[in-house]
């Protein structure tokens, strides 16, 4: 390639000015009709050549490929069906193609294949195809090639589109599409839910079912699962949002799978369910402390409950029985009368938890209302004895209505005498007991705990329930039981408050009181019999607690239907511990055999899964806006390759067009004079001679 450049000697204002200048001066000689008028401008001519150094200037320029590049979409929804076959063929043939084509470098470039978030933020195919191009020229951009289901996350409207996004709009976009133009979907949208929730009643969320081919007329059928249990069948009109009422029935976790019946040949049902996680709270705890004579003791049960500021402790103390007759007059007797029908009838499933200290059926509460606190256990109330050696006469509570509900039968004898307790086999793995502060590694291992003693024990003959602490000669001294929907614990001593005032050493009194007042009320992190699992470090952590030494193994159900078994291991304290690799974000269902449980990693539908149906409405106006096309691999393999200069139509129905820009690079150049010194100079001396002949003549 040759061109002219030049290299002034002067500033260019002074050579255009002498330029002037010597214009006007001739025209001033033509004017007036000057002999050697135009001989003069031979060596001024010379002169302004001079100054300005022309060159010839000659590029050595070899040709540039053109940059094409393949986005393949390796996202979690690209293994529906058979659109990862159709990816791998479609990636095969147009390498091969655009691998034939001389002048073209071929880029492939692959979304989601390596991130460990996977699906969490969607697909990001054209974050991956602008890190490809980051180098690329636009110059040199011959198109891209999208290979995809179309639910691309980061695409935006062509009208929306930026100056970031002119590095690969500069050139066609083609959408390669693997799914199937009739595919269709139900999934289950939570649109909003209650981050807490009150015990004993229902928080409202707002749920949308969906069908990608139902009418608003449709009802799809719902089921809802809380922590696992039982199902509830209901059912939701598609593509309306709706408020649903879950019932919050326990403090802490309620966890509620929601699920949305498969369609036959629906192509996903990944996205069929999802996870409500509410926390329950407690409005006010009221629990009813009924003392049957003033005695050390009594006070710490006081002190555990009042210090709680969500406790509404209603306390009664028995001063004197009704049987006996001191002569005290009956003004003097109690300031108010005890309403026993109020507590024992009206208000009493209004309870959550009735605790006896020292309690003994002395006929100030009718056996028929005693009756009433059998049943209200059955149902699933709460009742804790706390007994001295009123347990073990003839006037003890066992020998009434509580006798079918209370799990050990006193047999009259009472040890006196310190003794030291400590935990039973069963208490080393009961959530109430295990690791108790002073007690781990103890128990029946021949080792004492580090705990104080206490000095009076009732002997029972075990009926039922676990004892998880032992006392003297072994036997029981806090028995936890089961009684129909209901709990039942029996502390058969009256001297814990010696720990409390640091006997001996003391110990751990007012943890012990909580976590036993806690599983009466059926929190269920004190749970004997439990499963969970959480997320940590890529890895599902799952967690089994029991009371039975035994190590089982779980099943667990991944996100995309598949059916992994880990087995946890002992780690003490009955809980048993297993980490299973994940990778992909959903719900996890995991299951002992007995327990089912379930388990959110991530978000529950994260983007990547929750919208599944093949489309071209995301990509495909960009792709248009830029001059590519949009293809369908069901009806072929890929479509073929052709290449097309700028401004031409670059799609087809059966081909797709890739910009031919016809960029080169100089690889160097060569400069010519084209004013030598000598030819200057003879110039401006042969033009000066004829000028002064010709004014000679």
């Amino acid at each position: 390639m040759t061109g002219l450049t030049f290299s002034p000697l002067i500033p260019v204002p002074f050579i255009i000015a002498l330029v002037v200048l010597a214009v006007g001066l001739i025209a001033y000689g033509l004017f007036h009709r000057a002999k050697g008028v135009l001989l003069r401008a031979i060596p001024i001519l010379a002169l302004l050549i001079a100054i300005s150094d022309p060159e010839l200037v000659r590029e050595n320029q070899t040709p540039l490929k053109d940059v094409a590049v393949i986005v393949v979409d390796e996202s979690a929804s690209q293994n529906v069906g058979q659109r990862s076959d159709r990816t791998t063929k479609a990636v095969a043939k147009l390498t091969a193609e655009l691998d034939a084509v001389g002048d073209l470098e071929v880029r492939t470039v692959y979304s989601g294949r390596d991130d460990a978030s996977r699906g969490a933020d969607g697909t990001r195919l054209f974050d991956t195809l602008s890190a490809a191009l980051s180098d690329v020229p636009q110059q040199r951009l011959a198109g891209s090639v999208l290979i995809t289901d179309g639910q691309v996350h980061d695409a935006v409207a062509p009208e929306r589109a930026t100056a970031a996004h002119a590095a690969y709009m500069n050139a066609p976009v083609h959408l390669l599409l693997t799914g199937e133009r009739k595919e269709f979907d139900r999934r289950i949208r939570l649109e909003s839910a209650p981050d807490f929730g009150i015990v004993g009643q229902t928080a409202s969320v707002r749920l949308k079912a969906e069908d990608t081919q139902a009418s608003v007329t449709t009802s799809l059928p719902i089921t809802i699962r809380r922590n696992g249990g039982e199902p509830i069948q209901t059912s939701l009109p598609a593509g309306v949002t709706t408020e649903v009422q879950l019932p919050v029935d326990n403090s802490g976790a309620n966890v509620f799978e929601i699920e949305i019946a498969a369609g036959e040949g629906e192509i996903s049902t990944a996205n069929n369910r999802t996870l409500v996680s509410i926390s329950g709270v407690r409005d006010r705890l009221r629990v009813l402390l009924i003392s049957g004579q003033p005695h050390s003791g009594e006070r710490a049960w006081r002190n555990l409950l009042k210090s709680d500021p969500n406790v509404d402790l209603i306390h009664f103390t028995i001063l004197r029985p009704l049987t006996k007759d001191d002569g005290t007059p009956l003004n003097e007797l109690a300031l108010i009368a005890f309403p026993i029908r109020e507590l024992f009838e009206e208000q009493l499933k209004e309870f959550d938890l009735i605790i006896f200290d020292r309690y003994s059926q002395r006929g100030l509460v009718p056996l028929q209302y005693m009756n009433n606190v059998a049943n209200y256990v059955r149902g699933g109330g709460a009742v804790m004895l706390a007994v001295g050696p009123e347990y073990a006469d003839s006037y003890s509570l066992f020998g009434g209505p509580l006798q079918g509900i209370l799990p050990a039968e006193p047999t009259g004898r009472v040890f006196n005498g310190a003794f030291q307790p400590h935990l039973s086999e069963v208490g080393q793995r009961h959530p109430v007991t295990a690791a108790l502060e002073g007690s781990i590694g103890r128990g029946l291992k021949g080792e004492d705990p580090t705990w104080g003693r206490w000095i009076r024990q009732i002997q029972v003959a075990k009926t039922g329930g676990a004892p998880v602490l032992l006392g003297q000669e072994k036997e029981p001294l806090l028995v936890l039981d089961r009684v129909g929907k209901g709990r039942v614990a029996l502390l058969l001593s009256d001297t814990m408050w010696l720990w409390g005032k640091g006997f001996d050493g003391g110990g751990p009194q007012t943890e012990l009181m909580r976590r036993v007042a806690h599983w009466l009320m059926k929190e269920p992190e004190l749970e004997e019999e439990a499963l969970s699992a959480h997320a940590a470090e890529g890895a599902l952590q799952v967690t089994r607690r029991s009371l039975s030494p035994n190590e089982i193994p779980v099943t667990v159900k991944t996100p995309d239907g598949k059916e992994v078994k880990v087995t946890p291991v002992n780690s003490g304290n009955g809980t048993f511990t297993a980490r299973l690799d994940i990778q992909d974000p959903g719900v996890y269902s995991l299951t002992d055999g007995k327990i089912t449980t379930i388990a959110a990693v991530g978000t529950p539908n994260p983007l990547e899964s929750f919208d599944v149906v093949s489309t071209p409405t995301k990509v495909g106006p960009l792709a248009e806006a830029s001059g590519g096309g949009v293809y369908w691999l069901e009806d072929a393999v890929a479509p073929a390759i052709r290449r097309v200069a700028a401004g031409r139509t670059a799609h087809g129905a059966t081909w797709l067009g890739l910009k031919a820009n016809k960029q080169v690079a100089v690889t160097g150049v060569t400069q010519t004079p084209l004013s030598p010194v000598a030819l200057i100079l003879l110039l401006i001396m042969a033009g000066a001679m004829l000028a002064w002949w010709r004014e000679g003549k």
